[in-house]
């Protein structure tokens, strides 16, 4: 069985069919999903665990993890009622990540230094709360930024303030170069791929891929968003997952099942989970 290590499973997408959603996924192979809980604002962020709370131990359907955090966007939103908040879900037994949380320099949002503040401040409830982080980074122009932006500043803050926790993290939908790749498994952190990694204009994210060593790779959807193909274009879902996973698998030299089996234990090992995370 595979896991879908990232999608927003609580997105307004879902709220005429979640549960036919969440069936398909698992007719598909898809034994476990992590819902991301970052909500539209930052008082949203419970709304996560809510949809694992409905779900979970339903016949036929993955199990469902929860993950609580403020988007870079929103990162002008928080305050001590926020952080509270957060430190509250971060106790929860489904909540097993504080994410997405990072730093994006491409869209129009909170103010960069509001941004980096912002994540700093989550990853002292994170330690707090010895969860691993799920990371957003993206730069503003050239793929990688060389040296600057976002990448540059995402580091710098990672090797200061969370490097000594040892307690690691997922790159969350990878789009770095090899240098931001590798110094992202220096850190502890899995890399994720998404759908865009199917793309055509895709071939420098599959170049990176194809370097990676199978101990230090997820799959996920990052659904509704970025379908894979040969779907593009409609709304995504965990079922479709599997597409990911057999392209990743061809550009490691790997067989399906072989990538299927390392993802999940990559993702268990990082989250301390059982191998039988994904049945009931």
């Amino acid at each position: 069985m595979l896991i879908d290590s990232h999608a927003h499973l609580d997105n307004e997408r879902y709220a005429e069919d979640r549960g036919a959603m969440l069936g398909r996924a698992f007719s598909a192979g898809v034994g476990t999903v992590l819902s991301i809980g970052i909500g539209e604002q930052a008082a949203g962020m419970d709304r996560a665990l809510r949809v694992c709370r409905e779900f979970n131990g339903k016949p036929g359907m993955p199990r469902l993890y929860a993950s609580a955090g403020v988007y870079p966007h929103n990162t002008h939103e928080i305050d001590d009622a926020v952080m509270a908040k957060l430190n509250g879900l971060l106790a929860e037994p489904e909540v097993i990540a504080c994410g997405e949380i990072g730093l994006d320099y491409y869209h129009d949002g909170a103010a960069h230094d509001v941004q980096r503040a912002g994540l700093i401040g989550q990853l002292e409830i994170a330690v707090g709360r010895k969860r691993p982080i799920l990371i957003h980074c993206r730069p503003k122009d050239d793929m990688t930024e060389g040296g600057g932006g976002a990448w540059g500043d995402l580091f710098e803050i990672l090797e200061s303030n969370w490097r000594p926790t040892a307690l690691g993290g997922v790159m969350h939908c990878f789009s770095g170069g090899w240098e931001q790749a590798r110094r992202s498994l220096d850190l502890g952190f899995l890399v994720s791929f998404a759908g865009n990694l199917t793309y055509p204009k895709a071939q420098p994210l599959r170049d990176v891929a194809e370097k990676l060593p199978l101990d230090g790779v997820l799959v996920e959807t990052d659904a509704p968003w970025l379908t894979p193909t040969p779907d593009r274009g409609k709304r995504n879902e965990p079922a479709f997952v599997t597409r990911t996973a057999q392209t990743l698998a061809e550009l490691m030299g790997v067989s399906g099942e072989e990538i299927a089996a390392s993802t999940t234990k990559n993702f268990n090992r990082l989250f301390g989970l059982r191998a039988d995370v994904g049945n009931w």
